[in-house]
């Protein structure tokens, strides 16, 4: 069902901002100073079985931190995703978004604080709009709205849409309500650039729930005129297992949606990972995406949970969210092949293109049972002829890897923070790590923004390619050779 109400009914409350607002730069802005780098004669990335103290910081010698600003109330719930624009970068929370000034990235300030509740309000922009992802069940489509359950006919989950032209105050002024809610959302641009459309994942139907019913095997597609985004309206759900997906095993989840769908609009193509599928789409016609190949793992995939392409368009990398993001699965018990990264090379072309399996990368190090790790959201860097990526491992902390051979994946930078607590499990670590103009930049759940320093030879032709604007899950190309 579509909402549709005028933007000056909407209750939005913002509230702080920064630079010269109620918290200044020296409150924001911590330094690095308890970072511990491993011996400037060890190798890299070398990996290591020591454990780090509680809150100490470890990395390789070609990888430091160089500020964190914290999480403060009410914004102080989980954070998420992070989209970038310029010298902003915006970082979803469960509790709304946070718009931070880079320009300088070694002293991020804050220029607008957003509370409007909704999880994972995963998030991203496009010119002077914000689109933020509930899938939480909501009383109603307000940043005023409470808790309520899915069983609820009145009950509210889908996309909220932002004007940010003044990104010091937000205007919240279009919601569409979409089946299942949002899980997360994808930005995907018109060829004509007078829409963009927003490919809604979302999963876990039930019977009882009026507005997620089973079976739920598509997406909703969202369009948005750019010059008149109160006009958005859900105007496809195409269907993506009209054979039915994966139906679940002991180790592997049934397919009843998609958790996340990276698109390549300079190659027309996606890949969704839809819990227990993997699967690559031509989206030519960005209304009715097709699937092409589809790839399971019986063996050590739990949960399809994102994916990454290389530059070229040639290979795919899918994530294994195995354990939900809650569980300590970096360890000697889950081993090397299980909730990790896979790697496919893409053969073919056209509709004949088939995705290959070649490898499982993991990082190299074993976390504590207190700490949940596992692979998450990461980005392409855009490396001059190698592929090379950051990831973030929740409390498993960041890796750079290159995957230039599929067969053989190697890291070659980290960081790291130790467990919350050195006794009891304590869920945090970093959601979202992705390159921007020159830095990478990490959305802790628990610590808040990190931002991190990347020298190493291997990557210095990044530098070279400035983003205007970056939703990581819509990926843009780059010189290449």
């Amino acid at each position: 069902m579509i909402r549709l109400h005028m933007p000056r009914l909407r209750q939005i409350r913002i509230v702080a901002v920064a630079t010269t607002g109620l918290l200044v730069a020296s409150a924001l802005v911590a330094p690095a100073s308890n970072a511990q780098v491993t011996p400037q004669s060890a190798p890299a990335a070398a990996a290591t079985n020591t454990i780090p103290g509680v809150d100490e910081i470890v990395s390789s010698p070609n990888l430091r931190q160089i500020a964190n600003v914290p999480k403060v109330a009410p914004l102080d719930a989980t954070n998420s995703d992070i989209a970038f624009q310029g010298k902003y970068a915006f970082a979803g929370n469960y509790n709304g978004f946070v718009i931070y000034d880079i320009s300088r990235p070694s002293a991020p300030t804050v220029k607008a604080r957003v509370l409007c509740p909704g999880s994972q309000n995963d998030i991203s922009v496009h010119g002077d709009l914000l689109f933020l992802s509930t899938d939480s069940s909501r009383s109603d489509d307000s940043c005023n709205s409470t808790a309520q359950g899915a069983d609820v006919k009145g009950s509210w989950e889908g996309i909220k849409v932002f004007d940010i032209k003044d990104k010091a105050n937000p205007r919240y002024i279009k919601s569409v309500e979409t089946a299942c809610g949002s899980h997360t959302h994808t930005l995907v641009p018109g060829k004509d650039r007078k829409a963009v459309y927003l490919y809604v994942s979302s999963y876990s139907p039930r019977a009882e729930f009026p507005d997620c019913q089973p079976p739920h095997d598509s997406i909703s597609i969202i369009k948005v005129p750019v010059k008149k985004p109160t006009d958005a309206a859900v105007i496809a759900a195409p269907n993506l297992f009209p054979d039915g997906g994966f139906p679940g095993s002991g180790t592997g989840s049934a397919t009843t949606g998609c958790h996340d769908i990276t698109v390549y609009p300079a190659k027309d193509l996606a890949a969704g990972a839809c819990m227990g599928d993997g699967i690559l789409l031509d989206i030519k016609n960005r209304e009715a995406p097709r699937v092409i190949s589809r790839v399971r793992d019986t063996v050590n995939f739990a949960f399809w949970h994102s994916a990454t392409f290389n530059n070229s368009g040639t290979k795919v990398i899918f994530t294994d969210e195995l354990g939900g993001g809650g569980a300590a699965t970096c360890n000697e018990a889950i081993g090397p092949n299980r909730g990790a990264d896979a790697i496919y090379d893409i053969t073919g072309r056209g509709d004949a293109r088939t995705m290959n399996f070649r490898s499982y990368y993991k990082i190299p190090r074993v976390n504590a049972d207190t700490e949940n790790c596992v692979a998450h959201n990461g980005s392409l860097i855009p490396v001059l002829g190698r592929d090379i990526m950051v990831q973030a491992w929740y409390q498993g902390g960041i890796s750079v890897w290159d995957f230039t051979d599929s067969a053989h994946p190697k890291e070659i930078a980290f960081w790291e923070r130790g467990p919350l607590s050195a006794d009891t499990f304590v869920g945090g670590g970093t959601w979202s790590a992705y390159y921007y103009n020159g830095h990478i930049y990490s959305n802790d759940m628990v610590k808040g923004l990190d931002v991190l320093e990347l020298n190493d030879p291997r990557t210095w032709t990044a530098k070279l390619t400035q983003y205007k604007e970056l939703n990581v899950q819509t990926q843009p190309s780059y010189l290449g050779w």
